[in-house]
């Protein structure tokens, strides 16, 4: 069973019908609404749409963070999908004002920082935030959730803050908006794409064929 969460930002629907045209093993493509059906899943996936202190409070009011870190420590197959990749990391510049220290805190699964697109090249006339739309990819090495596809495949984003992985070896693909970031990590069993796999047309729906069928 490949289990999709809902924790309240994502759009579940979207990703669990991708799922569907591209899984012909015969996994059921389920989403979870209680924490405690993580423990079915072979495969596990973090979809979401928002900002990065709602999803910790909804995945911290849900009981959603021990049973995701207990699933990760199996060797399953994991994939987080844009604030779901956020979420991955230890901290996020992207707190609301008035709130405590504390609400920076992500799940630490992936060491690093969520830093906000700043600088020169972003503002009237130039850049705008959030980035939104297609961009390509510019894979490290041959990734295996993206094999199959071609040099530079254009995919889906909409974002305003990007992620900033302490050990820059587990990127698999980089894409530039103003300044290279990080679009998709593999660290062990964990895979994690800032773009939308679900939005990108054949290229998302073969990235998302290749999480169904990897190995664990």
């Amino acid at each position: 069973m490949i289990g999709i969460i809902d924790y309240g930002m994502g759009n579940l629907r979207s990703v669990q019908k991708a799922l569907q045209a591209v899984d012909h093993s015969g996994s059921q493509i389920t989403i979870l609404h209680t924490a405690d059906q993580i423990s079915e899943a072979d495969r596990l996936v973090l979809p979401g749409v928002g900002a990065f202190a709602d999803g910790m409070k909804h995945l911290r009011e849900g009981g959603w963070i021990e049973p995701i870190k207990a699933f990760i420590q199996t060797g399953k197959p994991f994939l987080g999908i844009c604030l779901g990749m956020q979420l991955l990391f230890d901290r996020s510049e992207e707190i609301p004002e008035g709130v405590g220290a504390s609400a920076a805190n992500g799940l630490g699964i992936v060491g690093g920082e969520v830093l906000a697109f700043e600088g020169d090249q972003f503002g009237p006339g130039k850049l705008k935030i959030p980035h939104m739309g297609w961009n390509t990819l510019d894979p490290v090495g041959s990734p295996p959730l993206l094999e199959g596809l071609n040099k530079q495949p254009s995919v889906y984003f909409v974002h305003g803050y990007y992620c900033q992985p302490t050990d820059k070896s587990i990127v698999t693909s980089w894409t530039d908006y103003g300044q290279p970031f990080c679009s998709s990590l593999h660290q062990r069993n964990v895979w994690a794409s800032q773009f939308h796999p679900e939005k990108s047309q054949t290229v998302g729906l073969q990235m998302l064929r290749n999480f169904a069928s990897c190995p664990h």
